[in-house]
């Protein structure tokens, strides 16, 4: 009889209770296959809308619809035993009002079976988190760079190289964390505005080309695999997968022409 003590995922409470503690490892991931490896080393994992670009070729993560958010969500968790998975709200699910937040936000949790959704917004949203953590759903928050305000910000453009602007960027994190989010993504922000924004809020903060001092970080787990052909230049590449894979397809392409696969070792008996 096995003594081993099952696996347990990663919960809300004790992400939230890392502030100022470990710092707190954090991939993309919207398949199982990858989630099932990231999940070994990760505290958790974001199913972020960046899918709609990273795995279907949009422009943008604006026209990704709540279907596909759910569709790859299943199958991260299904991939995965102990980070805690946060899925996003994609755009136009949540911002309409705190009633239509909700009815989105239950979906995912129940379709899903994640633990957590995220979404974006600062002052503005803290209406709509307050009343989805009395309702039940754990809430991670994104200011800074926020990527489905895009058009409205010009592009994805770094934000608070004006120090004017900084007080506007700290009151949205004391707001979204004074509203109950148990974390507060922080995306592309100048370092000294990162640092200004973790010491403001007594939740962990979670950089993404931010500073050193946030409580954790995360990347989008294909730019920094080396599979994205535009890695935004915060990114540190870990791995040249983009090269490897190219090269083993046109070795494959190469053996099929010349009839030399599949060989003995690789034919059904």
């Amino acid at each position: 009889m096995s003594t081993q003590a099952p696996i347990r995922r990663m919960t809300v409470p004790q992400i939230r209770a890392r502030k100022g503690g470990d710092p707190i490892v954090s991939l993309t991931s919207y398949h199982a296959h990858t989630a099932a490896i990231v999940d070994q080393h990760a505290d958790f994992i974001l199913v972020g809308d960046s899918l709609g670009m990273v795995m279907h070729g949009m422009e943008s993560t604006v026209g990704v619809p709540l279907d596909l958010m759910i569709m790859h969500g299943k199958a991260v968790v299904r991939g995965t035993k102990r980070a805690l998975i946060v899925v996003d709200m994609p755009f136009g699910t949540y911002e309409e009002s705190p009633n239509m937040a909700f009815r989105n936000a239950a979906r995912i949790m129940k379709e899903t079976a994640c633990g957590a959704v995220k979404l974006e917004g600062g002052k503005r949203m803290a209406e709509t988190i307050h009343f989805l953590v009395e309702r039940g759903i754990p809430v991670m928050a994104h200011i800074g760079l926020t990527p489905q305000s895009s058009h409205v910000m010009g592009g994805f453009k770094t934000q608070g190289r004006d120090e004017e602007t900084w007080e506007a960027h700290i009151e949205d994190a004391r707001a979204v964390a004074e509203a109950g989010a148990f974390a507060l993504v922080v995306e592309g922000v100048v370092e000294p505005l990162a640092d200004r924004i973790t010491d403001a809020v007594d939740i962990p903060t979670i950089g993404i080309g931010a500073s050193k001092k946030c409580d954790g970080q995360i990347l989008v787990l294909e730019d920094m695999l080396g599979l994205n052909p535009w890695v935004p230049k915060f990114v540190k590449t870990y791995g040249d997968l983009g090269p490897a894979i190219e090269r083993a397809v046109a070795s494959y392409a190469e053996e099929v022409k010349t009839r030399a696969f599949p060989d003995e070792e690789h034919v059904y008996r």
